[in-house]
């Protein structure tokens, strides 16, 4: 198995398990990992997905390099160009629509296509000895699974410019301070600090986090006037749900919503 996956408490915990390889992806794992995302995106019982890598020394450093040319020789398509129709490189890069909230575990070297995975992610939290970067322009090509659109959107122009075209990695302590990531912890504490943000997000109403989320996603590519619709849009529909009566009530009640998702 190239993955790892448990439903645990209304979350999904996905888990490259490739140590041996740093996580690489190759084509069975993209698979693996597509069905999973595709699975979490369908199961109305699980509301936030976390992803990390196995190890202490990896999170992903993108496609299995040694399995995709020998592939790449016998005409097979690459992992990253691999089920483009379901979510394409890691599952999560192109295709993919999914509002429930997804949290990136960063546990090592964020590298090539496991950057444009953590830049399909929500929320980000590093350890202290994560590396990040895009290096594709030192072999003649550029990112393909969403790094050249999602790090713009990101993080200010001038930062990502340098990080795609001059190939160089950042530490963590750089990608919070230019606002990649959101949280920079000790490689004992990484989990722990997954764990709280995780139980924050249970807390709140999960029909509202996937609103918000829409909003803000579909919100980027529009002029502010049809921003503001489809926010309204969405804050009314909320309107309809018992988690939006749930929550005034408990308010009220001086007591914390029990959120059903409905």
């Amino acid at each position: 198995m190239g993955i790892l996956y448990e439903k645990r408490n209304r979350v999904a915990y996905i888990t490259i398990n490739r140590p041996e390889a740093r996580n690489a992806i190759d084509f069975e794992t993209s698979r693996e990992l597509s069905q999973a995302w595709q699975d979490f995106r369908d199961d109305d019982n699980l509301w936030i997905a976390v992803i990390t890598g196995a190890g202490e020394k990896a999170f992903c450093s993108g496609a299995d390099l040694k399995t995709m040319i020998p592939s790449l020789g016998q005409g097979q398509s690459s992992p990253r160009q691999e089920n483009n129709d379901d979510g394409g490189f890691g599952g999560i890069t192109r295709g993919f629509e999914c509002w429930k909230p997804i949290i990136a575990a960063v546990n090592g070297h964020c590298i090539a296509g496991g950057f444009e995975i953590m830049l399909a992610c929500d929320l980000r939290i590093a350890s202290e000895n994560a590396v990040f970067g895009l290096a594709e322009v030192r072999w003649g090509i550029i990112p393909g699974a969403g790094g050249t659109q999602r790090l713009p959107r990101a993080i200010p122009l001038a930062k990502a410019m340098e990080i795609i075209l001059t190939g160089e990695p950042i530490s963590a302590q750089e990608a919070h301070r230019i606002g990649l990531i959101n949280k920079v912890v000790p490689q004992a504490e990484l989990a722990g600090a997954v764990d709280q943000l995780v139980n924050t997000l249970l807390e709140r109403g999960p029909l509202a986090l996937r609103a918000a989320k829409q909003a803000m996603i579909q919100g980027l590519d529009l002029p502010l006037s049809e921003g503001m619709q489809l926010e309204q849009r969405l804050f009314q529909g909320l309107f309809k749900t018992q988690d939006a009566m749930e929550g005034p009530r408990a308010f009220a009640e001086k007591r914390k919503p029990n959120f059903q998702g409905k």
